[in-house]
C-alpha cells in the first residue's frame, strides 16, 4: 500500500524531464480517491500526437496511468485549458493538468508551424490570465505539472529564448496562484511553497 499524501487546494509540481512530476501528480490523485468513495479525479492531458514517437509515448502514459490510478478519467485538451479546468472542477473532483509546458508550446509553437496557427503574444497572455483565474476559482483541488527548463545554458535562437522566457514567467505566475509548489528531482519532492 502506498502512503497517502496530503492534497492541497492547488499544487504546482515542477521539475526536469523524468524527474517524477507526473508520478507525484498520480500519487496525489490516488490519495484523493482513497479518502472517500465520493471523490473523483480527472486528468487534463495537453499533449498532442505530433509524430509516431509522441503517439507511442502518449499510449504508454495512458496504459501506465490506467494501472497506477484506475479511477482517474482522462480528458484531452491541448489549448482551451481554462475552460476545461472550469468545466471539470467540482468540490469532490481533483483535477490534474499534465502538462503546462506542452500547453504553452501548443499556444506559441503549434505543430502546424505557420504564422496563421501561432497565437499572437497578446492572445497567449489572455489565455494565461484566464487560466490563472480558473485556478483561483476552482471549487475542488487542482494539481498542475510543468517543466523547469531554465536551468541550463542560454539557448540559441530568438524563438527558443522567447519560449524559455515565457515558460519561466508562466511558472512564476502559476506558483503565485498555487497553495503549494513542489520541485521534483530524481523522484524526490522538495517543497518550495506551502500555505495552509
Amino acid at each position: 500500500m502506498h502512503e497517502l499524501l496530503s492534497v492541497a487546494r492547488s499544487e504546482l509540481i515542477l521539475g526536469g524531464q523524468k524527474s517524477g512530476k507526473s508520478r507525484r501528480a498520480e500519487l496525489l490523485a490516488r490519495s484523493w480517491l482513497a479518502q472517500s468513495p465520493a471523490h473523483q479525479a480527472v486528468l487534463i492531458a495537453t499533449a498532442q500526437p505530433w509524430d509516431a514517437e509522441m503517439r507511442e509515448r502518449i499510449a504508454r502514459h495512458q496504459t501506465d496511468r490506467a494501472e497506477r490510478v484506475p479511477g482517474m478519467q482522462t480528458v484531452e485538451e491541448p489549448v482551451q485549458l481554462a475552460q476545461t479546468l472550469t468545466r471539470h472542477s467540482q468540490p469532490q473532483t481533483l483535477v490534474v493538468v499534465d502538462c503546462l509546458t506542452l500547453w504553452l508550446t501548443n499556444l506559441l509553437m503549434p505543430a502546424e508551424n505557420n504564422e496563421q496557427n501561432k497565437a499572437p503574444a497578446h492572445v497567449a497572455r489572455a489565455q494565461v490570465a484566464m487560466f490563472l483565474r480558473a485556478i483561483e476559482n476552482a471549487t475542488g483541488p487542482v494539481v498542475l505539472v510543468g517543466n523547469e527548463i531554465g536551468l541550463g545554458v542560454i539557448p540559441m535562437g530568438h524563438e527558443t529564448r522567447a519560449f524559455v522566457d515565457a515558460l519561466g514567467l508562466l511558472n512564476q505566475e502559476v506558483a503565485q496562484a498555487c497553495q503549494r509548489v513542489t520541485y521534483m528531482a530524481a523522484g524526490l519532492p522538495l517543497t518550495l511553497k506551502s500555505q495552509s
